[in-house]
């Protein structure tokens, strides 16, 4: 047996450690003597300590820890324990690699002579014909559902796209939501074509709209927003219709964020 020295020292575990282990009962050592006190704990306790170890490099919290040592001869249920760790390390990266993009974007915005100040004009797109679906989707940043039942609805019909190609999304909600989203993509075609079980084609308005055009992560569009509701207090209009982005260059063109080209369109008429 060792004492509970020595086996800190080959465990590379720190004494008080070990006794806060003993405390939750997670790792008990094999005798205490009753007349001094001392624990000791065999070296076949070594492997086990290496496992909370490891366990916790991975990140995984002591309960936990407690409950997979109970199985860890059961590989199948061992495997669902690292399998949902790592499914949440991996969702955890993804919002870490969201804030620092956000990070940057914000470092980078306060560098700039130019910053918040993006061209906002007013335009007029013409009647068109377009293929359009429309869909709730679990929030904003999963619209590549909608876009995606579109091509796939569409793949056979050989579409023709129109001359310019207007890709863009309308937002139909009064309000911002977090979830259930109700969006509308539409791609302008030329020709006619029979309606899918989600992919309606028709022939929509010419609208009246304020716009800035932006380069780079959708990140940004919050404050592309503010510059263009900003621009259409101090000119005199007023809202007129559903908010829509139209995608210039998209992800379906480049996985690069900072090439994405978007433009924030505020339908408009004079007050």
């Amino acid at each position: 047996m060792l004492k509970i020295g020595d086996f800190s020292k080959l465990s590379r575990v720190s004494i008080r450690m070990l006794r806060y282990y003993d405390e939750i009962g997670l790792l008990n050592p094999v005798m205490i003597d009753e007349f001094t006190g001392y624990r000791y704990y065999s070296e076949e306790q070594l492997p086990i300590v290496g496992r909370i170890t490891a366990l916790k490099d991975m990140g995984f919290g002591l309960a936990s820890i407690h409950d997979i040592l109970n199985c860890y001869d059961n590989h199948e249920q061992l495997e669902n324990y690292l399998n949902t760790k790592r499914s949440e390390l991996i969702s955890l990266q993804e919002e870490t690699n969201h804030r620092l993009r956000l990070l940057d974007t914000a470092i980078e915005q306060l560098r700039k002579d130019d910053n918040m100040n993006y061209n906002v004009t007013v335009k007029t797109l013409p009647q068109r014909y377009v293929a359009s679906v429309r869909m709730a989707i679990p929030c904003y940043e999963q619209e590549c559902i909608v876009w995606n039942v579109l091509c796939e609805e569409t793949d056979n019909m050989n579409l023709v796209p129109a001359d310019p190609c207007c890709c863009s999304a309308a937002f139909h909600d009064r309000e911002y939501k977090e979830s259930d989203v109700d969006v509308e993509v539409q791609k302008t075609v030329k020709g006619s074509y029979p309606d899918t079980e989600h992919v309606k084609f028709k022939t929509v308005p010419e609208v009246t709209f304020a716009s800035a055009t932006y380069k780079g992560s959708y990140d940004l569009i919050n404050e592309v927003n503010a510059a263009v509701a900003k621009w259409i207090a101090a000119n005199g209009y007023e809202y007129n219709g559903l908010i829509f982005n139209i995608y210039h260059v998209s992800p379906a063109e480049t996985q690069n964020p900072d090439e994405f080209v978007t433009e924030v369109c505020y339908p408009v008429k004079k007050k």
